[in-house]
């Protein structure tokens, strides 16, 4: 029983439970956080940690999808779309880095770099997503539109880049294919919005998974854990939800991809940071988290001006989220009056 329960083994249970209260909690988050969270424990190979963790998401990202579905809440006309687009660059992805890779520390090199990349490329989205949002607010729109014509070559574009950057890193499936939805369809309510996003994400993930599988290999001593921690965690995290203050966590998530896509590259020797044969610069690291923790509230405030409101206070980040939210007459400063 020792050889099976291990410190490694229960590693991987906590990073998953604590990685899925996160998704359950907030809807985002399990690749961009989990990925990172099992490179840095140091569990396997990134190849092996990146199988484990799109194999896992195909689990939960379906039962999360069967709800949506069930409930009417994902547009099919643009999620065929996104999917059409999206399985073959997910099932091409690995194929193509590993074609460029010259041996397997390469490989394990250039991925370390493209997730890093792809992290800070997620928490940016994150922010522009928010800034839209923001906007909408402020003009007051409420003008839905839940069945737009689709932009066929548009959204097949949108699914190519996700299910490159998903095949590749395990990271971008909700992130950036929401906010290129939010930017073709800015009248989709956010639950459209989430619904469509996790039924196209769905075989994209199986698709990403699949092809990792079937290159590299799956390590069930990563996925068990992975699962018995990850499943229990995304349910309590729904549960618990409506009772936590989601401004605080999402841009918690926002800091938390940064450093991690920092670290990342820095532990990959990327020039600019460069620390190499999996070392890491921890001042820098935490010099950049503490800087964020300061300057995000700072500068989301300076963006809630520009839009003529308040730096801080009502809409607030949740409120920017919610299919229900109406802004007032209150809180609002007009500058066009």
């Amino acid at each position: 029983m020792g050889d099976v329960i291990t410190m490694t083994f229960l590693s991987i249970i906590v990073a998953g439970f604590v990685v899925g209260i996160v998704v359950g909690l907030t809807g985002m988050g399990g690749g961009a956080l989990m990925t990172p969270a099992l490179i840095f424990l140091g569990v396997g190979e990134t190849t092996a940690v990146v199988t484990a963790d799109l194999t896992a998401a195909a689990v939960y990202k379906t039962g999360g999808a069967i709800v949506h579905k069930r409930e009417g809440s994902p547009n099919m006309k643009l999620a065929k779309w996104l999917i059409i687009g999206s399985v073959p660059m997910a099932l091409l992805g690995p194929y193509l880095i590993d074609w460029v890779a010259a041996d397997k520390d390469e490989l394990d090199h250039l991925l370390k770099l493209a997730i890093g990349f792809a992290l800070l490329f997620a928490a940016t989205t994150y922010a522009l997503r928010l800034w839209i949002g923001l906007r909408r607010v402020r003009q007051g729109q409420d003008n839905w539109d839940d069945d737009p014509a689709v932009r066929i070559v548009p959204t097949l574009l949108v699914g190519m880049l996700g299910g490159l950057l998903v095949g590749i890193t395990s990271v971008g499936s909700g992130s950036v294919i929401m906010i290129a939805l939010l930017m073709l369809y800015p009248g989709l309510s956010a639950v459209k919005l989430v619904g469509t996003d996790l039924v196209q994400a769905v075989p994209l993930v199986l698709a990403a998974a699949i092809s990792n599988i079937t290159l590299h290999g799956l390590d069930w001593s990563l996925l068990i854990p992975l699962l018995i921690g990850s499943v229990p965690g995304t349910v309590i995290g729904s549960h618990i939800a409506p009772r936590v203050p989601q401004s605080f966590i999402r841009r918690g998530i926002v800091i938390v991809l940064t450093m991690s896509g920092v670290a990342l590259l820095d532990k990959a020797g990327w020039a600019p940071l460069g620390a190499g044969e999996d070392d890491t610069h921890p001042i820098l690291i935490a010099g950049i988290g503490l800087a964020m923790v300061v300057l995000v509230p700072l500068v989301w405030g300076v963006i809630r001006r520009t839009q003529g409101m308040p730096m801080f206070g009502s809409p607030t980040v949740a409120e920017l989220e919610d299919p229900h939210y109406r802004p007032g007459i209150i809180g609002m400063k007009r500058t066009d009056a």
